[in-house]
């Protein structure tokens, strides 16, 4: 089949099955002779090599999806990341996202790799992400993934999809469980307590408040009493429990959760918002 026997008509009824544009539709049926299917394939393809030529540059914006299987038992958080906001906010967008999400929780997916290679409908998550690529022009990809298993698994998305929460515990949570979601993600804390801070973070922060003492001019045997005191107080701003609870400066997070319940914990949590890397 050549260029002159493709109608409009033709064009018209693959762009409105891709997405793709009016002359990008003209040449894949151009160059797959007609054959839908085909011409499909070759808009997918120039999809991959549009994201291959893409790969340096930054997608800074995008969509964070946080949601928990029916029986909260797993709760999972993806990026869909783009390049604009322009992209991010658009309906159409969200909905894809939230197809990505949903094909993560039927599939009961443990990575990104994993995700990529289930299936939404008859297509590969990664086949519908280059649709993406080819329809919109930017770089599309599942920057972000993950997940937390736990007796109860609450999940909080924070704005307009700019930040998703998953926060673990040992029993139902109940409206806890966004309580403390909601802390998260306004005070970004890097452990639940703590004994759950890396060691090597620990020593960093010590070493850092050491040298800071010393350049106050305080005498070198002070130092790591002075040093331990900023320590204490890394540890009160920056691990979740220890934390003045937001919503009542002054409790703290544990003492909240004692009030709810002296034997709910928390036993994980994953914080991911937009060009940020989550917290671990």
């Amino acid at each position: 089949m050549n260029t002159t026997t493709i109608t409009t008509a033709d064009i018209n009824k693959l762009r409105q099955q891709t997405g793709a544009g009016m002359m990008d539709c003209r040449k894949a049926l151009t160059e797959s002779n007609g054959e839908f299917e085909a011409a499909i394939d070759y808009l997918r393809k120039k999809g991959q090599k549009v994201a291959a030529l893409r790969g340096d540059r930054e997608a800074k914006e995008g969509v964070v999806i946080a949601k928990t299987t029916e029986d909260n038992k797993t709760g999972f958080i993806i990026n869909v990341s783009c390049e604009t906001d322009f992209v991010s906010k658009n309906a159409e967008y969200v909905a894809f996202a939230g197809s990505i999400m949903e094909a993560a929780i039927e599939n009961n997916v443990k990575s990104i790799d994993e995700l990529n290679s289930v299936k939404i409908g008859d297509d590969t998550v990664t086949d519908k992400l280059n649709e993406q690529v080819a329809k919109i022009g930017e770089k599309i990809s599942v920057s972000k993934f993950e997940r937390v298993d736990a007796e109860y698994v609450s999940a909080y998305i924070h704005g307009a999809y700019r930040m998703g929460v998953l926060v673990g515990f040992n029993k139902n949570a109940g409206e806890a469980g966004k309580d403390i979601a909601m802390q998260i993600a306004a005070m970004n804390p890097i452990a639940v307590d703590q004994s759950s801070v890396a060691p090597e973070v620990i020593a960093r922060e010590k070493n850092i408040a050491i040298e800071q003492v010393k350049a106050e001019g305080k005498p070198a045997e002070m130092a790591e009493k002075i040093a331990m005191g900023k320590i204490n107080k890394f540890f009160k701003e920056s691990t979740l429990l220890a934390q003045p609870f937001v919503k009542d400066n002054n409790k703290s997070v544990s003492d909240y959760l004692k009030s709810i319940d002296a034997d709910l914990k928390v036993v994980a949590f994953k914080r991911v918002s937009i060009g940020i890397i989550p917290a671990k």
